[in-house]
C-alpha cells in the first residue's frame, strides 16, 4: 500500500517572487486574450454604433440596434467571464474576486450617484492595479452585475455598465510600473488614471443611452442617417448638457479617495496576494504511513 500524498504550496522559490513582484491572481493564456479582445471590439461597435454606422446602411436606421446589442452583450460577457475562470482562475482567486466585488457592490449605492458621487471606482482602480488586467475585467464586470442587482438597476444598461466599468479596471492593470513603482508616484499615477476614466466611463455610457431620444425635438438628439460630424456634434452637446455635470464629480470623488486611502488599500491587496501565494507551484509530498502512531 502506497503511503498517501498530500498537495502543499509555496514550496521552494518562486520565479521573479519578492516584495517588488506582482502576483497576478488570473494569469492570461492566448485564449483569454482572444476572448477579451474579441469583446472589446465588438463593445466598441455597441457603443459606438450611432456614429460609427455608415449613413445608407440599414443600422443606421434601425430603431432595433440598441436592443440588440442590449441583448447580445450579456452573453459575451458571459462567454468571456467563463473562458476566464477556465484559463486561470483558482479557488483562491474566486474567494478574492467574490470579496471585492461585494465590497463594490457596498460602495457604489453610498453616493446612489448623486452629483457623481461614486467611490466604487477608485476600488475598481486599485484592485485592477494591484491584481491585473485579467483579474480587472472580472471584477469590474461582476462588482457591476452585483451592484446593479443590490440597488435594482437592472435594465438593458447593465451589460454595457459591466463591459465599460472592466474596461477602467483593466486598464489600470495595464498601467505601467506594477512592480516598480511605488508610494506618491503610483498614486499621482493612479489618481490621474481614476479622473480620467470616470470621465470617459460617463462619456461612453452616454453613447449608450443617446440613441433613445432619437426623434426628440432636440438639438442634442441622435438623426439616425445623418454625417458623422453633425451626430458627434450633437452628441457633445449631449455630454455638456446632461453628464457632465455628474462625471467631473465623479473624477474629482476618485482622485480624494485615491490620495486619502489608497496607500492602506493597496498595502492591504498586496499583502492579501502574497499570503494567497497565487504564483506558488503546486508539489507533493509524501505523508505519514497509514497506521502510524497508532497505539
Amino acid at each position: 500500500m502506497t503511503a498517501p500524498v498530500h498537495r502543499t504550496e509555496g514550496a521552494g522559490p518562486r520565479p521573479g517572487s519578492g516584495p517588488g513582484h506582482r502576483a497576478r491572481a488570473i494569469r492570461l493564456g492566448p485564449r483569454s486574450v482572444a476572448a477579451l479582445c474579441l469583446i472589446s471590439a465588438l463593445g466598441v461597435m455597441a457603443f459606438g454604433w450611432p456614429l460609427l454606422a455608415d449613413s445608407a446602411s440599414g443600422l443606421a436606421h434601425s430603431r432595433d440596434a440598441p436592443w440588440l446589442f442590449a441583448a447580445l452583450l450579456p452573453m459575451l460577457l458571459a462567454v468571456v467571464v467563463a473562458t476566464i475562470a477556465d484559463t486561470g482562475l483558482d479557488a483562491k482567486a474566486i474567494a478574492m474576486l467574490g470579496v471585492l466585488a461585494a465590497a463594490g457592490a457596498a460602495m457604489r449605492p453610498l453616493g446612489a450617484g448623486t452629483a457623481g458621487i461614486e467611490p466604487m471606482f477608485f476600488l475598481m482602480v486599485l484592485a485592477g492595479r494591484v491584481l491585473g488586467p485579467g483579474f480587472g475585467f472580472v471584477l469590474g464586470s461582476v462588482a457591476m452585475f452585483a451592484s446593479a442587482l443590490l440597488t435594482g438597476g437592472v435594465g438593458p444598461w447593465m451589460p454595457f455598465q459591466m463591459l465599460t466599468m472592466g474596461w477602467v479596471s483593466m486598464g489600470a492593470g495595464l498601467l505601467p510600473g506594477p512592480d516598480r513603482l511605488r508610494g506618491r508616484r503610483e498614486l499621482a499615477l493612479l489618481a490621474a488614471y481614476g479622473a480620467v476614466s470616470a470621465v470617459l466611463y460617463g462619456l461612453v455610457m452616454n453613447l449608450q443611452g443617446w440613441p433613445y431620444i432619437g426623434g426628440m425635438a432636440s438639438g442634442v438628439s441622435f438623426v439616425p442617417g445623418d454625417p458623422l460630424e453633425a451626430n458627434l456634434t450633437r452628441f457633445l452637446a449631449y455630454c455638456l448638457a446632461t453628464s457632465l455635470g455628474w462625471d467631473l464629480p465623479r473624477a474629482l470623488v476618485t482622485v480624494v479617495l485615491t490620495f486619502a486611502l489608497g496607500g492602506t488599500v493597496l498595502t492591504a491587496l498586496r499583502r492579501a496576494t502574497r499570503r494567497a501565494a497565487f504564483d506558488a507551484p503546486a508539489s507533493f509530498t509524501p505523508g505519514p504511513p497509514p497506521g502510524a502512531g497508532s497505539s
